[in-house]
């Protein structure tokens, strides 16, 4: 069952991280994600404005980060893997100072069209479903503080678009670069489950993980209305216009 699955995933998942080799889909999601917060940090840097742009997505992925990446701590797997997590860290950081702190773009930052409740409807939902599939697979016993952590980053990280993606619904248009950006959010996601799969049919010792494939596939729908509308107006070569909310 899936419960009995999570009591094996701590040692699981450390077991998997001791190899962590390279792989093309891998490389293309994590290219993908690096190449969506440069976008974005351009975006930001040449437009002086975060018109468009959720700082409470950036919140949540700061602390899908936080939550994930204390091993960095704890231990050392390459120099690729230890760049990647501090990177995602400071650009993550770096995105919410500049939009909540720093003027001009601060004025220009609409918190009224950004106002999706995402402690209440994001984060305290994700912590409750993560400590009740812990104790249910490892027990009081075997309750791990940092096993705890990482399962609430995998189930906070498959719904932290979505204060990005109201945002932009209820803009008529949207933002060249601000479009570039969400749809490599998405693609690094998508790629991340071809790099599972790939290594769970490749790879000696590791295994379908299914929590984490659930999670990144409803990650992945969650960008499917955005996909249609991105490729259709690319296709065109016109602008990015999403439905938007009455």
């Amino acid at each position: 069952s899936t419960f009995r699955s999570r009591a094996a995933t701590s040692n699981h998942r450390r077991n998997n991280k001791k190899k962590m080799s390279m792989n093309i889909f891998r490389l293309a999601g994590d290219m993908s994600h690096v190449f969506s917060i440069l976008v974005l940090l351009l975006r930001l840097r040449v437009a002086k404005n975060a018109q468009g742009i959720s700082v409470r997505t950036h919140e949540l992925y700061l602390l899908v980060f936080v939550t994930r990446y204390l091993d960095l701590f704890t231990s050392f797997y390459s120099i690729y893997n230890s760049v990647m997590k501090v990177l995602f860290l400071a650009s993550t950081a770096s995105i919410i100072y500049t939009i909540r702190f720093q003027e001009p773009i601060k004025t220009t930052y609409d918190k009224a069209q950004d106002s999706f409740l995402h402690w209440k409807f994001a984060v305290a939902p994700c912590a409750a479903i993560a400590l009740i599939t812990h104790l249910l697979g490892s027990g009081f016993a075997k309750f791990d503080v940092m096993e705890l952590l990482w399962t609430f980053s995998i189930y906070l990280e498959a719904v932290s678009i979505l204060p990005q993606l109201i945002v932009l619904q209820r803009y008529k248009e949207v933002e060249n670069l601000t479009g570039n950006y969400v749809f490599f959010m998405g693609a690094y996601r998508a790629l991340y489950i071809l790099n599972w799969i790939y290594r769970a049919n490749t790879e000696k010792g590791y295994k379908h993980h299914w929590v984490v494939y659930f999670c990144g596939v409803l990650q992945t729908l969650l960008y499917a209305d955005f996909f249609y509308y991105y490729v259709k107006a690319k296709s065109k070569g016109g602008k990015l216009t999403l439905p938007t909310t009455s």
